[in-house]
């Protein structure tokens, strides 16, 4: 191998890849592109989705429209595909708070999750989870996911797949307008 080589390789191992190619049993995860916009527009518009979620009228095209550009732009978000049919059943993302500090100094945000309805209360979550929990731990030793304070049906979720909430409440600019969430940690060495 030559050192430029040897150079790569490390880089490789160093520097997170946040929007790599996970496969699970039942769902792949693989990076959004902008080709996904109608089907994933198709998994997302439905109002029950984003019932809880501080922005409920993510269902609606514009709305979603801010959240898949957002996405885009990101460089970390995730199509969530069903194994068995090939189809986009939702979606997530991962985000660095403090990039300047680098892998194994911080943590790293899991969220902007979402699912088909079909898909809520079995164990396609907590596989989606799991998949990227164990691609962040590489890098991270603690993951956090920030959850609207009233979204009571992501907070069940996040106990499910052992998230522990911290204390107190933080402020989260939704649209504008700052937003009570609670924020879950999960840890790698538990």
């Amino acid at each position: 191998m030559t050192q430029t080589q040897d150079m790569l390789a490390q880089d490789i191992e160093t520097t997170p890849d946040w929007q790599p190619l996970l496969v699970g049993e039942t769902v792949v995860l693989r990076p959004m592109a902008a080709e996904d916009w109608k089907e994933m527009f198709a998994a997302g518009c439905d109002p029950l989705i984003w019932a809880l979620h501080p922005t409920r009228d993510r269902y609606r095209e514009q709305a979603f429209r801010r959240y898949f550009e957002e996405g885009l732009a990101s460089r970390s978000a995730l199509a969530i595909v069903e194994r068995s049919t090939g189809a986009i059943i939702g979606s997530s993302r991962y985000h660095v708070h403090d990039p300047e500090s680098g892998p194994n100094s911080g943590e790293v945000e899991i969220g902007w999750t979402f699912l088909v309805r079909r898909h809520w209360g079995g164990a396609t979550n907590r596989e989606v989870k799991r998949l990227m929990l164990d691609h962040a731990f590489r890098w991270f030793d603690c993951v956090i996911f920030r959850v609207g304070d009233t979204n009571w049906r992501s907070r069940g979720a996040m106990a499910k797949i052992g998230g522990r909430l911290r204390d107190g409440l933080i402020d989260v600019m939704v649209d504008g307008v700052p937003q009570p969430y609670v924020v879950f940690e999960i840890r790698r060495d538990v």
